[in-house]
């Protein structure tokens, strides 16, 4: 399964160039002199290994509100405490989600490209939300578990198959970390399998900020466009999974573009977070051998307390949904206009010592935190599909660890192909020995 991403459709490339341009030109701003992100707009999205750069603690410890250098007409600003954040992600009344007024009259890309829960206020997003979050209880989901853990199978078998074949080393981020939540979302979606191969390479590319905005909205298009297409057929013949039994239950009362919404927030929250939950944890917990072994041997509840601190430890989901100003206010002791842009760094707020306590920066899979991580975020807008991505974790680390006592990592982690600008962290190869 390919993690590169595909070819960005050349309008999509203009229309973004354009809108660039003509707003940085606006502003008087030479484009000789700037790269498409400030340095110290990548601060948040730029990692040290699987640490927040230094620089997200020294604002964390003294800048509530740090305005960022965007080269747009916003003016936007990052939130890198625990309290700061969760009380951004919990105010539904002074910030809005929806980004669909960026995409009015300038090109191709229309509100119709955007959508879903992040993207959505109430009562929209409410009334989305209502439809989807039956499937998503625990009750629901426990059906999914056989499904998953035969997923888990057989992806361990191709683990050790490609091992075999290549002197003992594989690639567990290509075997393992992506083909168990890709799977496992394409059978809850009720995706046909000959889609799959299309859909493989759409997650990874609309989260990487390396190649500017063009690449990462051509990757959202084309996803976007397949999932149209998925809805349309399945209209006609609705199929097994969520998007046939929402067609099913809601019939005509949901658009195409609200359930295509729905289907893409459910795909992009729940495959490449969670793969790259499994790859980056597989890492950690090879760092330590009594790591290894309390999820090897450990019980169910222990399992579940190292899987809670690997999600705050790694905060893959590395910066909140964009929240923006519904009207001009002070946050923090700054004053803030209508419309601009207030970021959340989730992975600063995890490593707050008022909410993890002694050690933040370390892992410990036997602490016990001051307060909940973020690492799902807060509030209407927190992943609905947090509950999945823990029992995936739950299943796959156990499994691997007994199948392979020995796994152990193929080259230093410090020669790990780690994402250097990304929404979503993760790790493009993860060559292990078993």
């Amino acid at each position: 399964m390919s993690t590169l991403s595909l070819p960005v459709p050349a309008v999509v490339k203009r229309w973004v160039s354009a809108l660039v341009v003509r707003r940085i030109r606006r502003k008087g701003i030479d484009l000789s002199t700037i790269s498409f992100l400030p340095e110290q707009t990548k601060v948040p999205l730029q990692r040290d290994r699987t640490d927040p750069l230094p620089q997200i603690r020294q604002w964390r410890e003294t800048q509530p509100l740090v305005p960022l250098d965007l080269p747009f007409d916003f003016t936007a600003y990052l939130v890198t405490g625990y309290e700061q954040t969760r009380a951004i992600l919990t105010d539904r009344d002074s910030y809005s989600n929806d980004i669909r007024h960026l995409f009015s009259g300038h090109g191709p890309a229309t509100a119709d490209d955007v959508g879903g829960l992040g993207f959505t206020d109430p009562p929209l997003h409410t009334r989305l939300r209502k439809i989807i979050t039956p499937e998503f209880t625990m009750r629901r989901l426990a059906r999914l578990e056989p499904m998953i853990e035969g997923i888990v199978e057989r992806q361990l078998d191709e683990l050790e198959k490609a091992a075999a074949a290549d002197g003992g080393v594989a690639d567990l981020a290509q075997h393992l970390a992506f083909p168990i939540p890709f799977q496992t979302i394409c059978d809850l979606l009720g995706l046909d399998y000959e889609d799959r191969e299309t859909f493989a390479g759409l997650g990874s590319a609309r989260f990487d900020a390396t190649n500017g905005a063009a690449a990462a909205f051509g990757a959202v298009s084309a996803q976007r466009e397949f999932l149209f297409d998925a809805v349309a057929r399945q209209r006609i013949e609705p199929g097994p999974g969520l998007i046939g039994q929402i067609i099913r239950d809601e019939g005509d009362a949901i658009s195409d573009v609200d359930l295509a919404g729905l289907a893409d927030g459910v795909f992009t929250g729940g495959f490449e977070t969670t793969a790259g939950m499994i790859a980056l944890g597989t890492i950690v917990l090879m760092r330590d051998p009594a790591y290894a072994a309390l999820v090897r041997d450990g019980s169910p509840e222990q399992v579940d307390q190292v899987v809670e601190e690997l999600l705050r430890y790694l905060a893959v989901v590395q910066v909140a949904f964009p929240r923006f100003a519904k009207a001009d206010m002070e946050l923090f002791g700054t004053k803030i206009k209508a419309g601009d842009v207030i970021l959340a760094s989730l992975s600063g707020a995890n490593r707050d010592p008022k909410s993890a306590g002694e050690n933040p920066d370390g892992f410990d899979p036997y602490r016990v935190p001051a307060s909940g991580h973020l690492a799902f975020g807060h509030g209407i807008h927190r992943c609905i599909g947090a509950e999945l991505a823990r029992m995936e974790l739950r299943i796959v680390f156990p499994r691997l660890l007994k199948r392979f006592p020995d796994l152990a990592l193929d080259r230093p982690e410090s020669e790990l192909a780690f994402r250097q600008l990304s929404f979503v962290f993760g790790v493009e190869e993860l060559p292990v020995r078993l």
